[in-house]
């Protein structure tokens, strides 16, 4: 019990590894050979394509390859010990299940029929685990375990009316705009995705301390689709996201995609929201913004503070507490934290920086925190500029 209770102190250094995966967007992402001979095309008339785009429908499958340059988790799982709450979470949970997306390669197969109705299926194997939408009903299911987790969403309740451009060169001309000084948009050839001609809009910061060296997105030259999202770092090597359709079929799937009964014998867990309908009970504060148990007070400071603007923006959060000494840590804790952690000093004292090919975070020996898709430099910079 007291290497649990001093394993606790450490979770939110480790936790500094979940920051990456909440940056990146699965679009799905890659090329095949063979570059078509298509029209030339200026990077505003892309994205006006892209903004014209109704497609509503789609199946196929996509293969997504995810490198944060994180070291390996194994036996730091034994190292928590029962940190995991209190046992009754599912292995068919979404929250738990789609963490393995954030590293490695894998194959899933996806299905749409408007906003209404999707379908993914990551496949491992003879195992499929499979997530599906439809309606106001949220259904999982892990073959491997058996198990099923079911959220019942919110219904009736009408969204805020949000004023957006009226044309897709409005939209354009919007995206353009925010991108000013900080940003390079254009177009970079064509490619073939899963066996379609598609244009390469490439995004870059022209800021110099940014982490991201570029953002390619494949667009379908016939419905403005984006079909293909490559994200690189300044480190190099293999991009930190890279996941694409090797097949696509935009026609509307069988209504039998996304019909769901829990198999006999299956363990069905139901979901926060379903339970608190059952219950009466309220939500946790902070879960209908989607942050379970967070209030406004977050922080001593009550929230985050943002510094510069554009692709170096860092985010700084005053914890109110000392961190925690990682020689302290239990030695399967210790050694993934110093695996991926730098210790610094400047004139905010000294800290540990806590470094991936995308996000990194300086963690101030007196509690700050500072996190950004920024260099290391760079947060170090951030942190002097602060006392």
């Amino acid at each position: 019990m007291a290497e649990t209770r001093k394993a606790s102190r450490f979770i939110v250094p480790v936790a500094v590894a979940g920051v990456a995966a909440a940056t990146i967007g699965l679009v799905p992402a890659l090329a095949a050979s063979g570059d078509p001979d298509l029209p030339e095309i200026t990077a505003q008339q892309l994205i006006e394509k892209i903004a014209a785009s109704d497609t509503q429908t789609l199946s196929g499958t996509f293969k997504i390859s995810t490198d944060l340059g994180l070291p390996s988790l194994g036996g730091l799982a034994s190292g928590l010990g029962g940190l995991g709450g209190d046992g009754g979470s599912s292995s068919a949970d979404p929250a738990e299940k789609l963490t393995e997306l954030v590293s490695g390669s894998h194959t899933l197969r996806v299905a749409a029929d408007g906003p209404e109705r999707q379908r993914l299926t990551l496949l491992d194997g003879s195992d499929e685990y499979s997530l599906i939408h439809s309606g106001d009903d949220v259904w999982a299911y892990d073959s491997k375990s058996n198990e099923v987790f079911h959220e019942k969403g919110a219904s009736g309740a009408p969204e805020k009316e949000q004023k957006l451009p009226g044309t897709p060169k409005e939209l354009a001309d919007e995206v353009l705009k925010a991108a000013g000084d900080t940003t390079s948009i254009t177009v970079d050839g064509t490619a073939k995705v899963a066996g379609r001609d598609a244009y390469q809009l490439v995004i870059k910061p022209k800021q110099a301390g940014s982490t991201i060296a570029s953002v390619k997105i494949a667009v379908d030259a016939a419905n403005g689709t984006p079909l293909k999202f490559t994200l690189s770092s300044v480190e190099g090597g293999k991009p930190v996201v890279d996941a694409g359709f090797t097949k696509v079929d935009f026609g509307r799937p069988a209504a039998s995609e996304f019909t769901f009964t829990a198999p006999k014998g299956a363990k069905v867990t139901e979901g926060a929201a379903e339970k608190a309908a059952e219950s009466g009970e309220d939500l946790p504060k902070g879960f209908e913004e989607g942050f379970p148990g967070l209030g406004a007070g977050f922080g001593k400071d009550g929230g985050l503070n943002v510094i510069g603007e554009g692709w170096t923006t860092i985010a700084k959060l005053d914890t109110g507490a000392p961190a925690p000494k990682t020689d302290e840590a239990p030695k399967e804790i210790q050694g993934f934290l110093d695996s991926f952690g730098d210790k610094v000093t400047g004139k905010f004292g000294s800290g540990t920086v806590f470094r991936t090919k995308l996000v990194n975070a300086l963690l101030t020996d007196d509690g700050k925190v500072y996190v950004g898709a920024v260099t290391k430099d760079a947060l170090v910079d951030a942190a002097n500029a602060g006392k």
